[in-house]
């Protein structure tokens, strides 16, 4: 192998140039490697239809963190938001039709 500043010959397992000092390609990396989810937004979707206003708050959040060209994060804080906005209309629909239907009957048909 050779080094790409200084052009001499070095050993294939160098870390670094022993002419120069410069770094090769098996000098370790520092950065971080980015993760391809975002964990909150798939945790959003799976709360969503468990408890769907925590679904919808750890969907929002995790739509905010993601970066606009992470799709898999985006997606799954889209579903989560979809599924928690969804499951919550349908539970206000069941409550307001519960409170209508004993307001209807009135309280001493309950015992």
């Amino acid at each position: 192998m050779y080094c790409k500043n200084c052009g001499k010959q070095i050993d294939d397992k160098a870390v670094i140039c022993p002419a120069c000092g410069v770094p090769t390609d098996n000098f370790p990396s520092t950065k971080k490697e980015k993760k391809n989810s975002n964990s909150l937004a798939i945790v959003g979707f799976v709360l969503a239809f468990i408890i769907p206003l925590a679904g919808l708050i750890c969907s929002v959040i995790a739509y905010r963190q993601s970066p606009e060209n992470e799709a898999g994060g985006r997606a799954f804080s889209y579903a989560g938001m979809a599924v928690s906005i969804a499951l919550l209309c349908a539970n206000l629909i069941t409550l307001a039709i519960e409170i209508a239907a004993l307001i209807n009957i009135g309280p001493s048909a309950l015992i």
